[in-house]
């Protein structure tokens, strides 16, 4: 559950974990990078690229001095604990010197409990002279993996707590939708073309409609449908069950992810470098910004899941050297795909999922490549959906959840899956406009989880540091991006992205 404090798992190397988190970030919603691209212009494109990729790695520094400054919190608390059940002449010990500290066992759940609680509104009863007198590097090593809902209700009060559970909740609604609508859609456009069925699925060129046929009598969006409900009959039935064990699976899904990618980058390269690329875009057009923004902060989206990556790398000296490393190579890569693709398909026949326009019979001739690239995001984001329903399914108990309380059978096993899989499936049902939809999760409640709440986090657990350690208390793992200035301008930068995007919906709604 997002709000607990969970199992840290098997320890990895640095650069497992970098490669990990690479995967992490690099996911098929850059499938929607190479269309945005296409609409706001090459250099627009390429600015706002670089510049949303610095926002996400400065809070996601945010986040890992939170993690660390939580793992503070229960380290002291272990260890005031293990003073009360063994009173005497003892004092806290301090680190090792030159020596890196081994990971503690995974903290309990009265730990969890217990920081709840009190809020720490104890901290400044603390002894803070013998934290200072004896080292407090070694209580900010991160070996608790603190979810980013336990990191909520450490540092924030009732109605910021609350506001998380809303924005993660939301986020993750827009997740399932994305992922409900793109299976379909992909299958649709393989398997459908506008004279019937045709091997060669997307024909070069050609704009469909959702009301040309398919097959026979049925039209696309017909067709569409019908692919929603088996995917929805296929897979929403894990929602109401725990799904574990995906470890192979995942790294199946990751191996044929990367193919893929690599197929794509080759493939369009090599049109281009025979003189085939047929696009010219333009340098800027202002009109596309609001898609694009939305697609970029959907493709550098992390950090509710930093606690499941970081916790486990083995050492954490160089973190915020390697994190800088994996933002670079994502941004090379994000523009290398984006780059090729644009210059190798005009931008009127980029389709929302960019691998589809592979499924042409004169882009690649082998048909097994053309359905590979076709359907590749079916399989990926099939074994991406049920583990993001159950995540979605546990924050609605988390959120509702009472100490002490437990839900009726009913509720637990009935009500909570059905209010997670019925939105989702609903607005996949009345559209399937992938590059919207990506933008507006971006937009929205990716702002939130990407730019406001690490703010607010890191901004919090300074203060609550400073309270429970004193001044002399220094967080290994704080962000270079320290001074408060830092703060305020991720806060503002929110708040002007929230306004912009919003005030842009509202101008495209209502011009004539």
């Amino acid at each position: 559950m997002a709000g607990e404090i969970t199992e840290t798992g098997e320890l990895y190397s640095p650069y497992v974990g970098l490669v990990y988190m690479f995967n992490l970030i690099v996911g098929t919603g850059a499938l929607t990078m190479p269309k945005a691209f296409a609409t706001a212009g090459w250099l627009v494109s390429l600015v706002l690229l670089v510049f949303l990729g610095f926002m996400s790695f400065v809070t996601t520094t945010f986040m890992m001095e939170a993690m660390a400054a939580a793992n503070a919190q229960l380290h002291w608390k272990r260890m005031e604990n293990s003073l009360l059940a063994h009173p005497g002449p003892t004092h806290l010990p301090p680190s090792p010197p030159c020596q890196e500290e081994e990971d503690e066992d995974s903290s309990s759940g009265s730990d969890s409990d217990a920081l709840t609680q009190d809020n720490y509104e104890q901290a400044e009863k603390r002894p803070i002279l013998s934290v200072q007198r004896h080292g407090s590097q070694h209580l900010f090593e991160i070996t608790d993996r603190v979810e980013m809902g336990q990191m909520a209700s450490m540092f924030f009060n009732k109605v910021g707590v609350n506001l998380f559970y809303f924005c993660i909740i939301i986020y993750l609604y827009e997740d399932l939708a994305i992922y409900a609508a793109a299976v379909p859609s992909s299958l649709m456009q393989v398997t459908c073309s506008a004279v019937g069925n045709d091997s060669c699925g997307v024909e070069a060129h050609t704009k469909h409609n959702d009301t040309d046929p398919c097959w026979g009598p049925l039209r696309r969006v017909d067709a569409y449908r019908i692919y929603l409900a088996v995917f929805t009959l296929l897979l929403g039935p894990f929602t109401f069950f725990d799904v574990q064990k995906t470890k192979y699976l995942q790294i199946l899904t990751s191996l044929m992810r990367w193919i893929a990618f690599a197929i794509m980058i080759v493939l369009a390269l090599v049109r281009i470098g025979h003189g085939q690329g047929e696009g010219h875009p333009p340098a800027a057009n202002f009109s596309g910004i609001r898609n694009l923004f939305g697609v970029c902060v959907y493709s550098f989206m992390c950090q509710h899941s930093l606690p499941s990556l970081i916790t486990p790398i083995s050492s954490k000296r160089h973190l915020t050297r390697l994190v800088f490393l994996d933002y670079v190579l994502i941004l090379a890569f994000y523009s290398l795909l984006s780059f090729t693709a644009i210059f190798c398909f005009r931008g009127d026949s980029l389709l929302d999922m960019y691998a589809l326009n592979f499924a042409r019979c004169d882009v690649v001739g082998l048909a097994a490549v053309r359905y590979f690239l076709g359907l590749f995001p079916v399989f990926t984001i099939s074994t991406n959906f049920p583990i993001i329903a159950v995540t979605l399914r546990n924050n609605w108990k988390a959120l509702f959840h009472r100490e002490g309380g437990t839900y009726p059978w009913v509720v637990d096993r009935v009500v909570f899956p059905t209010i997670t899989l019925v939105p989702p499936v609903l607005v996949a049902f009345f559209t399937h406009d992938l590059e919207s939809l990506v933008g507006i999760t971006g937009a929205y409640a990716g702002t939130g989880i990407q730019y406001a709440i690490p703010a607010f986090l890191v901004h919090l657990c300074r203060k609550d540091t400073l309270l429970a350690f004193g001044s002399g208390a220094v967080n290994k793992h704080r962000s270079p991006f320290r001074h408060t200035f830092w703060v305020g301008f991720v806060l503002l930068w929110a708040l002007s992205c929230f306004l912009f995007v919003t005030a842009n919906i509202v101008l495209s709604e209502t011009k004539v």
